[in-house]
């Protein structure tokens, strides 16, 4: 019977590349690479004829999974929901372990991106809170505090 091998990497289609890729290596993601993809193959992948797409592919610094931004030159970029809650449908959040989750939330405010709500606590194990980063992408960010 075939088998998972790994958990490669998330995707997220993204308008300004540039600003996006900016936040998540100020979270500590490294860039692992950029390219330009277009032809046959993604034709044939994502069902969208003619398109292209540049991508930059991030890493955590342990070499985990990655996250995978695409920003589309053709065709034209279709608007999702920025203001996205978490009981809507679909991909809400990308989810990082941290240390000092203060000061990242710290950081993040002073760049212009808030807390979706507050800094919440599980039990004696976690601290986590949510971000609203670029594009209205959500990001959870969790502290283990025991």
């Amino acid at each position: 019977m075939s088998r998972i091998m790994r958990f490669d990497h998330v995707g997220v289609t993204v308008r300004d590349l540039d600003k996006v890729t900016a936040f998540f290596v100020g979270l500590g993601l490294e860039i692992e690479g950029r390219t330009s993809v277009e032809g046959e193959f993604i034709d044939t992948v994502i069902a969208i004829p003619g398109s292209r797409t540049e991508i930059v592919m991030l890493r955590t610094p342990d070499g985990g999974t990655g996250v995978e931004l695409s920003s589309f030159v053709r065709p034209d970029p279709v608007p999702g929901s920025s203001a996205a809650m978490a009981n809507e449908l679909g991909l809400r959040s990308l989810a990082f372990e941290v240390d000092e989750l203060q000061a990242h939330v710290d950081r993040l405010a002073a760049e212009g991106y808030g807390l979706v709500g507050g800094i919440g606590q599980y039990e004696d194990v976690w601290r986590m809170a949510y971000v609203r980063g670029p594009e209205g992408i959500i990001v959870a960010l969790a502290e283990r505090i025991s």
